[in-house]
């Protein structure tokens, strides 16, 4: 207990060390992560969590480091959990993510942290939940999460994050196939990076128009700025933007209502996952179960009879 004490005080006490060390328990799921994370809950809360998600090749890595410099500036202390794809030799983050933001690693205002997916859906890694969780104990006024290029069913990142940024580009193709029906309906924010480049005036005109067939919301419209990440222009009016939608979003209740919904949604994820673990130790312990595969190849029962054998020694409904 004593060591555990330690621990949240050096975490809460903005000890970097410690809190990488914490993090990356709980990527490897060790069971010292969900002790320590159990005694930091108390003490989280505070920091502003903003999902930044896109196409791959918008530029998002960029945005996220100039995002973090501007935040910087008017003195605040910034957390980055970049979800990298996975490494198919190590299983573990190919940090791309974290070389383009390696401007920033001098900052001790600044903690980055690079997650691999290790094939998890949705375009986050399966416990950016507890490292958001961990840094916003740590400090951490403003919280990116940089999620892998997703396409139109990834869009975990509103479980976890309390504004999203949508990063289009223009001259992708086909600009429309960009733009998810998906991630549009989950954006509080559009952002045209590279608006420099042919084409960006009609994206933003695109996007408009798809705003406008979203029909009302809670919340603000989504406005939809242009930005040149490279150069930092538009950056600071969107920080601007972000910090205008926390404060609406707080006085109108919704932010509220969504870290709730967020939170039940956690609690269900998590008691997934141990059901899943556990029905993994059934089939595994399942002696049988090379007999009933057996079985299954010839025909002589079938999927649902053995899912409900296997389900009743769960003792499952």
């Amino acid at each position: 207990m004593r060591e555990l004490g330690l621990t949240i005080d050096k975490i809460i006490a903005g000890d970097v060390r410690t809190a990488s060390r914490v993090i990356s328990f709980a990527e490897n799921e060790d069971a010292r992560a969900a002790h320590i994370l159990k005694a930091l809950f108390a003490h989280t809360g505070r920091a502003k969590v903003i999902g930044i998600t896109g196409a791959p090749g918008s530029g998002k890595s960029t945005l996220t480091d100039k995002l973090a410099k501007e935040m910087r500036r008017r003195d605040k202390k910034v957390g980055i959990v970049a979800v990298d794809p996975t490494s198919p030799f190590t299983g573990g983050a190919i940090l791309g993510d974290r070389i383009r933001m390696s401007s920033l690693a001098t900052d001790p205002g600044v903690f980055i942290r690079s997650m691999g997916t290790r094939g998890q859906l949705g375009g986050l890694a399966k416990n950016t939940m507890s490292a958001v969780r961990i840094l916003d104990a740590f400090g951490c006024d403003y919280i990116f999460i940089e999620t892998v290029g997703v396409g139109q069913s990834e869009v975990d990142i509103i479980k976890l994050a309390d504004l999203v940024l949508i990063v289009n580009v223009p001259g992708l193709g086909d600009d429309i196939q960009a733009i998810k029906a998906g991630l549009m309906e989950i954006g509080d924010i559009m952002v045209v990076n590279k608006a420099d480049k042919e084409g960006a005036d009609r994206l933003v005109i695109e996007l408009e128009t798809m705003l406008d067939f979203r029909g009302e919301q809670e919340g603000l419209r989504p406005p939809v700025l242009r930005t040149i990440a490279q150069d930092g222009e538009g950056v600071p009016t969107l920080c601007d933007q972000i910090d205008i939608h926390f404060e609406h979003n707080q006085k109108i209740g919704l932010l509220e209502k969504r870290r709730r919904r967020n939170l039940r949604l956690e609690v269900e994820n998590l008691l997934l996952d141990r059901f899943t673990r556990r029905m993994r130790q059934v089939i595994t312990a399942a002696d049988e179960m090379d007999n009933l595969t057996e079985s299954l190849y010839n025909r002589e029962t079938d999927p649902y009879t053995v899912a409900e054998t296997l389900g009743e020694s769960m003792k499952l409904p």
